[in-house]
Parts: structure tokens; sequence; C-alpha cells
């Protein structure tokens, strides 16, 4: 009798109380990285940057998603794009460092020119010398290659695929439960921005910030003001998960200052926070006084760079007297973070042990990271189903 093969993500997909964490080939197989870089983070809304990356019109900044190059752009109407920093001639890339595009994006191959709209511009002696058009060369359908973007709370999201539901219906319930912080943010590069480089694989990143249970054994500082028992889960199968505080404290620095409030908030935040992982890769938390992201890039099975910004006011990101205490409070977050990384470095190393089975989860403790592991394996399952 033929025997039946079990498929590895069913005991995934269990109730929490009987369930296993995934298995260890998706931390420590090639192969099933490329799977799910196509299935998980190719073909949904994946954050790849910040708006601050391009402060001004006429910025643009080269970006990679798992080897996919991208162009970040600001256009000369202020308008965010995202596009294939790829020249649809001979495939060169087109820009390679951040830079200031006065008029067009000039390929430094052949000089064929795009607009920060996309459009292709101009293509010098692409008939014979001095000869600019020919009829095999349609300009209007040539132009370069731009992906569905969305901005919002600072992050850049991509559908690379372009085959995702519109991010207003996908992060609905986070775009509702958030939408007093749903405003203009502003980000300062000099003082604001981090990033780290993580030898790990990108999920264990997102399944760490998901729960507070290594609170009292990794934050011990935060710990002794934000206590285990302060915190709550957030749970939204499909979608996103994660923590929130009820005893968040704002930063004082030495002269008594602290940082200006958004407008209008409910009370619920004059001590409550919230940090929740938006899936696939992008970690965010709010605040009375100001909010942060983590856009997680996966470089390999095992390295991620975490890149952080921290948003605030207007008043607060632009006026000087509160310059040192925005760089006080991204290295305390900066400090917070490097913590973590032993941990999620040492979860990495331990997926190599042969007879680990995805691990055993706390019914009480792992809620959200088991709805995260839910997304995978049923968006993994239906990927391979098509």
């Amino acid at each position: 009798m033929p025997v039946t093969p079990t498929d590895p993500l069913a005991p995934v997909l269990r109730d929490i109380e009987s369930a296993h964490g995934l298995p260890n080939e998706h931390y420590t197989s090639d192969a099933v990285f490329r799977v799910e870089s196509q299935a998980l983070l190719f073909d949904n809304w994946s954050g790849v940057g910040f708006e601050c990356d391009v402060p001004n019109n006429g910025d643009v900044k080269p970006l990679s998603l798992l080897g996919v190059p991208l162009l970040l752009a600001r256009d000369h109407d202020g308008a965010i794009h995202v596009y294939q920093n790829t020249c649809r001639h001979r495939g060169m890339i087109l820009v390679q460092e951040p830079k200031k595009v006065h008029r067009v994006i000039r390929c430094p191959y052949h000089s064929w020119c795009y607009g920060l709209d996309g459009k292709l511009e101009a293509t010098p002696h692409v008939g014979g010398s001095g000869v600019d058009c020919h009829e095999s060369v349609d300009r209007d359908e040539l132009g370069l290659v731009e992906f569905p973007v969305v901005v919002w709370l600072g992050v850049v999201f991509v559908n690379i695929s372009g085959t995702a539901a519109p991010f207003e219906e996908y992060a609905s319930a986070l775009l509702e439960r958030w939408q007093e912080f749903d405003r203009p943010v502003f980000g300062n590069a000099a003082d604001s921005t981090f990033q780290l480089a993580v030898n790990t694989n990108w999920k264990l990143a997102v399944e760490n910030y998901c729960e507070s249970y290594h609170l009292p054994s990794i934050h011990p500082g935060l710990n002794s003001y934000s206590k285990l028992e302060d915190h709550y889960h957030i749970e939204h199968a499909g979608h996103f998960s994660g923590q929130g505080s009820e005893v968040y404290r704002q930063l004082v620095n030495d002269q008594q200052q602290v940082l200006p409030d958004f407008d209008a908030l409910a009370e619920k935040w004059n001590t409550g926070a919230e940090y929740i992982a938006l899936f696939p890769n992008v970690l965010l938390g709010v605040h009375r006084d100001h909010t942060f992201a983590l856009v997680l890039e996966p470089v390999a099975t095992d390295r991620t760079i975490e890149h952080v910004a921290l948003f605030y006011t207007e008043e607060g990101a632009a006026d000087p007297q509160y310059q040192s205490i925005r760089a006080e409070n991204a290295q305390l977050w900066k400090g917070v973070f490097e913590e973590d990384i032993g941990v999620v470095e040492g979860m990495q190393a331990g997926r190599h042990g042969p007879r680990f089975d995805g691990g055993k989860f706390s019914a009480v403790m792992d809620g959200p990271t088991h709805v995260f592991h839910q997304w995978v394996a049923s968006t993994m399952q239906q990927f391979q189903a098509d």
C-alpha cells in the first residue's frame, strides 16, 4: 500500500495547545528561502524603505529586495515611486548611489534617459549617429517598470508581483486600530535612523518582536517598569500580531525635557504603547510622542539587515531644541534592539539541531508568534497549491 506523505506544515496550523512551530527548513534551507521569497515577500506588501529616504523632490535612492534592484524616487510633484532600477535597453543598473535628479535619470551605459515619472524621455543615437529615434523603439512602451507602492507611517511598502489585494484592504484592521497615528510623520536621518546586521533568518526577528514573554530575561531595563504582567497580546490572524504595554513611560532627559505629543490622541495613549508586526516584514511601534518602524531586509537564509527609523510630530522632528532628546531616544531603542541580537542568532543556530521539531508553544504566552507561524504556513500552502 502506498504511503501518503505527511504535510510538514500541518502541525503548525493546529490550535496553539497542540501546534508545533515551523520546521527547521524554513530557517536553514536555501531552497525554502527562495520559495518563501516569492510566496511571502514578493506576493505581499513588503517594506523596502522609508519616506524619509527621499526627503526632497527629485531625490532617488537605490534599494534591493532579495536581489530585485529597486529605485525609490520622489518626483518633482512630491509623489513617491518605486521602479525597477534597470534600464529598458540593456538592463544596466540606472542609479548606484542616492542622489538628486534635477531633470532625468540617465543610464550610464548608452544614456537612455527617464523622467522621475518613469517615462522614457530620450534615446540618443538609437537610430544611428545623431539619430535619436527609430520606428522600432516606442518610447511610450519602454518606461521604467513601476511597482505598486503605498506609504504608511513613514514606511514604503511595495508589491513586487502586483497580485496582492489593495493595501487598504489587507491592512484595514490595523489602519483602523491606529488611525490616530495616520498623519504626516517626520523623521530626521541625522539622529533618528540606524541599522543592525543580524545573522539570522528574517522570520525569527518577526517572531521575537511579536511577544513580550522574553522581557524579564532579555530586556531587564524595560522590564524594570514595563513588566510582563503589564503587557497584552494583539492577534489578527492572517495579517498582523504583536503586543501592547499599559505603562509606557516617556523619555525625560537631564533637562527634564520630553518630546511633544501627537495631537488629539485617546486617553489610553497617555500610558499606552503598542508594538505590532505587519506581515511579512515590517515591525511598528506607536507611542504618544513618537512612532518607529523596522524594515527587515532578508539578505540570505541566515542574514538580515534591520533598517530602523523613528518619527515624531513636525515640531519634534524639526525644532533644534529636540535634537539631543531625539538622539537619546534613538540610542535607547538601539540598545533595546541590540539586546535581541543574541536571542535571534541563538535561535538561528538552534534550528540546525536535526531533532528540533519546531518547538512547543505556550498557550498563554506565545499567541502572537503562533499567529505569525500560521500565516507563514497557510500562505505557503496556498502558494504551493496554486
